[in-house]
């Protein structure tokens, strides 16, 4: 038997089932015995237990009768679904494809939903719409210029003759959609950015820009951030804004925010003034601060008649920086400080002040004592120490040196002259030691005996003293020889015994005066010899 008169077989056994039901439901089976006269008895004459178990009898009987035929009803109904139920499920899905083709084609000419262009919502807006509004916005443009201060000045579409020039840019926007996905616009936003061409005159804007408040202001230019020195250490110091403009930015600027449609431009922001090349967050600034402050470590302690001292107070002055941020050492400036140091502390040909063993006061000056400082070498030394950051006191270092500090720097022990009273003395640790008159040079201007301070540099026995050559003879002009030899300068000053001096002292000189040296007694001569040491100060005054 094949599957489908089986199916059919079994349809007519369930309906032949449903009609056995409703006959055996609408015939009353009741068995005999169970009816009885009651049955055809009426309600009215049985007795009323019997009454009521007829009446319940009767009910369920249409109860079951009731049941049955609604069953019948459920089977007769039961049919196969066929065709029907596909055709409407797809007559849905046909008409949901037409309204979302709708809704694409209608978005082939109006753009997208959540669709911004140049920052403004166009959702389902034509092109039409947008170049409508950018002429709109083009026909009312006014740009608003911020400058420092919260000055503002402004430029209005009109004052360059602004006109709106249409271009394929709105009309490639849309292009550009996927309108077949037009339903992914509600879940994300599109915006959009459009050239907006413009014309307008370049020459009234150009001399509109030469009217605004920030170029005919004063013109101060920016102060980058630095190294500055706080009494202690070089810190950043903050750049200063100035008020000069930068006119190829402003210009430039302008023309962008025109185009744009930007209503405000703040000037500052945008850079329109020169800046300062580098500001307190530059780390060139930083670098050079640091490099500086490697220097001022050092101290250099200078014991002179009080302490010098070379600290970061006075290095701070000779470190600069470049307009690279470029961190030096003015060597230099060291020099230079250097030389005033020496011009300071040198004594050598200086005025002192003197006073002799006969309470007189006088000053002197000139001469080959005193101290001298060798700049050159101390100067390297200096610019060492500073460069290694060494703290260390010492001497300078010096070309000759003298017995003492202080205004009187040929100490306790020194032999003196004075050419006035024709008078010398030996003066050792204070105390007068030896005193003699003696005979100086013959004041007439060229055999005078030179003023100053001065120190032995050469000690002789039996010197024979020769005068300078005589062009006519070549030879000295005089040969006289001395026992005791005590020079005090290069050029032939000294003292020395003079056993053809027939007086010392009073005006003798006067008439009888030497060729600059100090005559002195024989015996005084040999005395002073005795007892005298090489480099003694010697001081000679009037």
């Amino acid at each position: 038997m094949s599957i489908f008169n089986r199916r059919g077989s079994d349809r007519n056994r369930n309906n032949m089932d449903a009609t056995g039901i409703i006959e055996s439901i609408e015939t009353d089976d009741r068995p005999e015995d169970e009816t009885s006269d009651m049955d055809d008895m009426p309600e009215d004459e049985m007795p009323a237990q019997d009454a009521r178990v007829r009446r319940k009898r009767s009910g369920k009987w249409r109860r079951g009768r009731h049941n049955a035929r609604k069953r019948e009803r459920k089977l007769r109904e039961r049919k196969p679904l066929g065709k029907k139920p596909f055709i409407i499920a797809g007559s849905i899905v046909g008409g949901l494809v037409l309204i979302y083709l709708g809704v694409a084609a209608f978005f082939m000419s109006h753009f997208l939903v959540n669709t911004t262009i140049n920052g403004k919502d166009f959702s389902g807006k034509t092109v039409a719409d947008v170049e409508a509004y950018l002429k709109e916005q083009v026909d009312g443009y006014q740009l608003t210029l911020v400058e420092q201060n919260n000055i503002t000045d402004t430029i209005s579409g009109s004052e360059i003759s602004l006109e709106y020039k249409k271009n394929k840019d709105v009309e490639k926007a849309l292009e550009d959609q996927r309108q077949l996905l037009w339903i992914t616009s509600f879940f994300s936003k599109s915006d959009t950015d459009v050239t907006v061409d413009v014309e307008y005159d370049e020459a009234a804007l150009e001399e509109k820009i030469q009217t605004i408040k920030a170029v005919t202001g004063e013109q101060t230019e920016p102060v980058s951030a630095h190294p500055e020195y706080d009494g202690n250490s070089f810190v950043v110091a903050a750049e200063t804004l100035g008020t000069a403009v930068n006119q190829e930015t402003l210009t430039s600027k302008i023309k962008e925010y025109i185009t744009n449609f930007e209503p405000k431009l703040n000037l500052l922001d945008e850079g329109c003034y020169n800046m300062p090349k580098y500001t307190s967050e530059s780390p060139e600034v930083q670098k050079a601060c640091d490099t500086m402050n490697q220097y001022l470590k050092a101290s250099i302690t200078y014991s002179m008649d009080e302490d010098v001292v070379v600290d970061k107070e006075l290095i701070s002055e000779w470190l600069s920086y470049d307009e690279n941020m470029q961190a030096s050492f003015d060597e230099d400036a060291v020099r230079e400080w250097m030389r005033d140091f020496g011009s300071k502390y040198d004594t050598k040909g200086k005025t002192r002040s003197i006073t002799t063993p006969t309470g007189k006061t006088t000053e002197v000056s000139g001469g080959t004592y005193g101290w001298i400082v060798d700049e050159d070498t101390e100067t390297k030394n200096l610019i060492d120490s500073i460069k290694k950051g060494e703290v260390v006191t010492r001497e300078p270092a010096y070309k000759q040196k003298a017995a003492s500090r202080g205004a009187q720097d040929w100490g306790d022990t020194y032999l003196e002259v004075d050419i006035s009273a024709q008078h010398m003395w030996y003066i050792v640790d204070g105390s007068v030691a030896l005193e003699s008159d003696v005979v100086t040079g013959l004041p007439n201007g060229e055999r005078d005996t030179p003023t100053g301070v001065y120190s032995v540099i050469e000690m002789m026995r039996n010197k024979v003293l020769k005068g300078s050559i005589n062009p006519s003879t070549g030879k000295p002009s005089y040969e006289t020889p001395v026992s005791y030899w005590m020079r005090i300068t290069w050029t032939g000053i000294g003292f020395h015994d003079a056993t053809w001096q027939a007086s010392f002292g009073g005006s003798w000189y006067q008439g009888h005066g030497s060729h600059g040296c100090i005559n002195m007694p024989l015996e005084k001569a040999k005395s002073l010899y005795g007892m005298l040491k090489m480099g003694t100060p010697a001081i000679v005054h009037k």
